[in-house]
């Protein structure tokens, strides 16, 4: 935010700055294109291997597809095995590996984040990869708010960047969200029991009148939306897995969430010296080490 006029900067145009601030979300079609999307994806590929290496030991798989193509390959290693196996690996997962950091300090995005926050912000230790597998109940994500995960944290506002890393379809999982159901207060949620992982749920009766937006997206696209807005997905269905990454951003003057993990300045017009590189980010620092600027 440029303090001398009050007025934002980034990539959004005003007409997209109205729309988030009215829905309570923006779908960014096509923001990244496939030299942004191969450092995450080596990192997930990272992951795989390692997880494909513990199956074969546990003498739980015989061949670790290595020449599968990335969607299928992790779909394949647990075709016939149980939830349980799956979930020993985490529903989510949050791995310090060098391409994550480099999808979170991605220009294209926070550029669009800094058109609704301002130039000042910090990117929030909550980031979650998500392979949503199919055949895997915790794939299938109920209704709820993001805010549900932080309910006591003192930042407002935080602002979800959900990144699609394959095409996101009706039938693998698709998000669904109730547009203008940002302003609520954080509903009195339960912990859901279906997927046996514990992910905070709303009631029927909470969701039931608000409309549903479904959002079938191609590879690349971000949605961003505000963390008290309603959303869920679907289960999937299909034959390969839904691979998305959700990403978070809050201004500066915000609670850092230090519970959650280590997040890092990622930009700051005020004080550039001090944005956070990856030798910062691994070591689990927020901000660039001996920075100078006061």
């Amino acid at each position: 935010m440029d303090m001398t006029t009050g007025h934002f900067g980034g990539s959004l145009t005003e007409e997209q700055r109205n729309f988030y601030n009215t829905e309570g979300y923006l779908v960014l079609e096509d923001l990244l294109n496939e030299e942004d999307m191969i450092a995450p994806k080596e990192a997930m590929q990272m992951k795989v291997d390692a997880i494909a290496d513990d199956l074969a030991v546990a003498g739980l798989i015989t061949d670790k597809l290595e020449g599968r193509p990335f969607p299928y390959r992790l779909a394949e290693l647990f075709r016939g095995l149980t939830a349980e196996d799956f979930l020993k690996f985490g529903r989510s997962w949050r791995d310090r590996l060098p391409g994550y950091f480099h999808l979170m300090s991605n220009p294209k995005i926070v550029d669009a984040v800094e058109s609704l926050i301002g130039g000042e912000i910090f990117s929030n230790p909550v980031y979650n990869v998500r392979p949503k597998v199919p055949g895997v109940a915790a794939g299938a994500v109920p209704w709820h708010q993001d805010k549900s995960y932080w309910p006591d944290a003192n930042a407002n506002p935080v602002i979800t960047v959900w990144v699609s890393i394959v095409d996101a379809t009706l039938e693998n999982g698709c998000l669904h969200l109730k547009p203008k159901t940002q302003h609520s207060r954080v509903l009195d949620w339960h912990q859901e029991t279906y997927t046996g992982t514990g992910y905070t749920a709303l009631h029927d009766h909470q969701v039931r009148p608000h409309k549903t937006v479904a959002l079938p997206v191609k590879a690349g696209t971000a949605i961003l939306f505000n963390d008290r807005l309603l959303h869920m997905s679907t289960p999937n269905l299909s034959d390969h897995v839904r691979w998305s990454v959700d990403l978070r951003y809050q201004p500066t003057d915000q609670d850092s969430m230090p519970q959650h993990g280590a997040g890092f300045l990622v930009r700051s017009h005020q004080f550039p010296d001090r944005v956070a590189t990856l030798e910062d980010w691994m070591a689990r620092r927020v901000e660039r080490e001996n920075a100078t600027s006061a």
